[in-house]
């Protein structure tokens, strides 16, 4: 019967959406920020300094609310969620977009330095829904965001840790929806293309120091990596909009047009790969 309450109130979830969105300060983060109170949402916009979003609230006022927060501090994840939700009243989106990248081939990157993006990556992320879900769960609704990649598909060299970081949120993220979908909580995977954010910035990477042996071939990856035609960040917030306000919104969400002709390639060949191989995998089951 409690499932059957919370799955109604969901149906009557607002039209005007309250959000809590991690990295606000620069690339997607701060683009979909804006746009949702641009059109009458309210949102509380986090990042670990506050100083990159305090323009935010010098505009939008009353409809914004800015907290400090570095994901990778737990007892601050609670906190903010908490306060944002006393502060709205209710929470109905949850957008995991806090992340960077790790460049280094897999012999370059030090333990450290891969522990650390993935407790920005993953397990901040992770702790960012563990503190929502109670919330969500009173309310009887919400949507479960987060900004993966279409490397959460796909691969490259030289960023094959941060590949495997949008891995492991992608499984995280598909178990988690089939958890709380009777709590009446939606979740969506975003999966952006190459865009021109702030992504590839500084402040949005970490490097690996180089080894000699890997520098010719780095620096042919970059030079391909120039190559690449970038999407226009501000012409996404409409797609989100569009996941956000859908009764039944995918599970994944390509962003941009180059992702599914990709996608769709590696999967042709990873299908034929398995099938070359299906006598042999077949003879292995006893």
């Amino acid at each position: 019967m409690e499932h059957q309450k919370e799955n109604q109130d969901s149906a009557t979830a607002p039209t005007n959406k309250v959000w809590f969105i991690t990295g606000s300060s620069r690339g997607f983060g701060r683009v979909w920020a804006t746009a949702a109170l641009e059109r009458g949402d309210k949102v509380a916009a986090t990042a670990r300094n506050l100083s990159g979003i305090a323009d935010l609230q010098e505009r939008y006022k009353e409809n914004v609310l800015t907290l400090e927060l570095d994901v990778t501090n737990y007892d601050q994840v609670e906190k903010a969620v908490q306060q944002a939700h006393k502060h709205f009243g209710r929470l109905d989106i949850v957008l995991n977009n806090a992340g960077y990248s790790l460049v280094g081939t897999v012999e370059e990157a030090t333990i450290d330095q891969v522990k650390a993006m993935y407790d920005t990556n993953v397990f901040g992320a992770v702790a960012v829904i563990q503190a929502a879900l109670p919330v969500l769960r009173k309310q009887g609704y919400g949507h479960i965001l987060g900004t993966s990649s279409n490397l959460g598909h796909v691969v490259l060299p030289v960023i094959g840790y941060y590949c495997s970081s949008k891995w492991a949120f992608e499984a995280i993220y598909e178990s988690l929806a089939a958890e709380v979908k009777a709590f009446g909580i939606k979740v969506t995977i975003i999966e952006p293309g190459a865009y021109a954010t702030e992504f590839g910035s500084q402040e949005s990477l970490k490097f690996a120091e180089g080894l000699e042996v890997y520098t010719d071939f780095k620096a042919k990856f970059f030079e391909g990596l120039q190559q690449l035609e970038r999407g226009n960040p501000t012409a996404t917030p409409q797609a989100i909009f569009r996941i956000v306000d859908a009764e039944n919104p995918p599970l994944r969400f390509f962003l941009g047009s180059h992702n599914l002709p990709w996608v769709r390639t590696a999967y042709a060949e990873r299908l034929s790969t398995w099938e070359e191989w299906e006598a042999v995998s077949n003879a292995a089951q006893g």
